[in-house]
């Protein structure tokens, strides 16, 4: 059950002529960099909620949400409405487990990513308890095309300052301009992605979070299960720790 506040708008960027980011003005609860909470609007005189995970770290004096408008969806068109000023309800009771807490400490930490589904990690490289954790850390971000490569200024000055991040951006349509080309999982099965970066993954030194849609997920899970990784459990702890995000 929905713990619902009224917030304001604040902000708004759009990156693309789909992609965008909402920056929000809300009393909530406190969260864990990973987590997600419930946005909603009023549409039809009905409220329409869906899940958003925090782009921006717990310690953040806003909240910061990143979405694709999907054309027959019922929330995202009227959000790609918003201006500064307006209202929106913010569920004020944050929610998940994808978060460091799930993650055991460990040499490498993979991140991989398609679409929007880079902002939790976003959120989590803003937290430094992740570079307490791992000596190296990964990003991997999958999109279509070039111009959706998304928050490259954040994403340099996490280089600029930390000197065991690597990001690696992955297009599928068409060719790279600053990484690779093609899929996650292709990249991961044929060893490119350990060779961009230089690390080499596996159980003994590496931790992945993986969040994207449900076939990326299931596709990554099964390629890094044939490697000798395991899903994350708190009765038994493994490699790998996952999240589905549309």
């Amino acid at each position: 059950m929905a713990n619902w506040e009224k917030g304001k708008v604040v902000d708004v960027v759009w990156w693309t002529d789909k992609l965008f980011s909402i920056k929000v003005d809300a009393k909530i609860q406190p969260f864990t960099a990973g987590q997600f909470t419930k946005l909603a609007l009023e549409v039809d005189g009905k409220r329409i909620a869906r899940a958003y995970s925090f782009v921006n770290p717990p310690h953040a004096a806003y909240h910061e949400f990143y979405l694709i408008e999907v054309e027959d969806g019922e929330l995202t068109p009227p959000l790609a409405t918003l201006k500064v000023g307006d209202d929106i309800w913010v569920d004020s009771q944050p929610s998940g487990y994808f978060t460091l807490d799930e993650v055991p400490k460990s040499e490498q930490l993979w991140m991989l990513s398609t679409g929007t589904a880079i902002g939790p990690f976003l959120s989590i490289l803003a937290d430094e308890r992740v570079w307490d954790k791992f000596n190296y850390v990964v990003l991997v971000h999958g999109v279509r095309h070039n111009i959706d490569l998304t928050y490259q200024s954040l994403i340099a000055d996490i280089k600029a300052v930390q000197t065991g991040f690597q990001y690696v951006p992955v297009v599928s349509r068409e060719n790279s301009t600053i990484g690779l080309s093609g899929r996650i999982t292709k990249l991961l099965d044929e060893g490119e992605l350990e060779s961009f970066t230089g690390l080499a993954l596996n159980p003994s030194i590496s931790q992945v979070m993986i969040c994207g849609n449900p076939q990326m997920v299931k596709d990554t899970t099964a390629l890094l299960n044939s490697r000798g990784l395991q899903r994350n459990r708190r009765a038994s702890p493994g490699h790998i720790t996952v999240e589905q995000y549309w």
